[in-house]
């Protein structure tokens, strides 16, 4: 497992399961894991009406299970590109889920960073709030909408982790051209999306768009080895995470 000397990963893990186990039985969240790993994989469209954090079971999984395995892919990417250096004064995690990917992003970058988490769940909102607490991140979640969180630019780092997708076409859209305005303000734009099977249709016009603009596409493949709870989840709901995968799009003004 690819930790630096003062990743807190193990420990966050530790307490994730204190807080969330408390309340479920192993076999309740395995049983909510297999339902929330359907939704990814077979009816992604649904994650973005809430129907992955329906349920304690569900959302239980998914701050377990997910969430340390969108931080390990997260730090692993932005450590590929050089994100961390220099540190970025602020991320700002749109879509932010538990905040584990903008956590790790500032955990990189040696904890400087705060962290402003932006969802539109209440419960994801207090979960990030918590991990960044938790994992000495300072920073917090907020409830707001995506397309009404100012972008200001220099500075800042502009995150969506597994958050585009859910998007429909005209905000998504709008997204990128303020995404793209930022970038050009000094502001540093990471978009991590999973490497489906099937297509996502918006990656393309995305890609070329961030390209254009000096950025870049990326394929990652990160050999993983899971700490124990993770890696009998991973069994016992069927999956087999031997190794991380993810797709991004990279842009920092005047450097991809």
């Amino acid at each position: 497992m690819h930790r630096g000397p003062a990743d807190p990963f193990g420990d966050w893990c530790a307490a994730l399961e204190r807080r969330h186990l408390s309340r479920l039985t192993f076999q309740e969240v395995r049983r909510g894991l297999q339902a929330l790993s359907s939704l990814y994989v077979e009816r992604r469209g649904c994650l973005g009406a809430g129907r992955a954090l329906e349920g304690e079971g569900k959302r239980a999984a998914f701050a377990l299970f997910y969430g340390p395995l969108h931080y390990l892919l997260v730090r692993r990417i932005v450590e590929a590109l050089g994100a961390v250096r220099p540190a970025p004064e602020r991320i700002v995690d749109l879509g932010c889920g538990t905040g584990a990917a903008g956590a790790a992003w500032s955990l990189a970058a040696g904890g400087k960073p705060t962290v402003t988490g932006v969802d539109r769940n209440a419960w994801a909102v207090e979960e990030a709030t918590w991990n960044l607490r938790a994992l000495g991140v300072r920073g917090q979640g907020r409830r707001g909408d995506l397309e009404s969180t100012p972008l200001t630019g220099g500075g800042e780092a502009i995150l969506l982790a597994y958050t585009v997708n859910e998007l429909e076409a005209d905000p998504r859209r709008r997204l990128l051209e303020r995404l793209i305005a930022a970038a050009r303000r000094g502001a540093q734009a990471l978009v991590v999306e999973p490497i489906a099977k099937r297509s996502i249709p918006w990656w393309s016009e995305w890609s070329e768009a961030f390209r254009a603009a000096g950025g870049r596409e990326d394929a990652w493949r990160f050999p993983v080895e899971l700490p124990e709870r993770l890696r009998l989840l991973d069994r016992a709901a069927g999956l087999d995470h031997r190794e991380l995968t993810g797709r991004s799009l990279w842009l920092r003004s005047g450097r991809s």
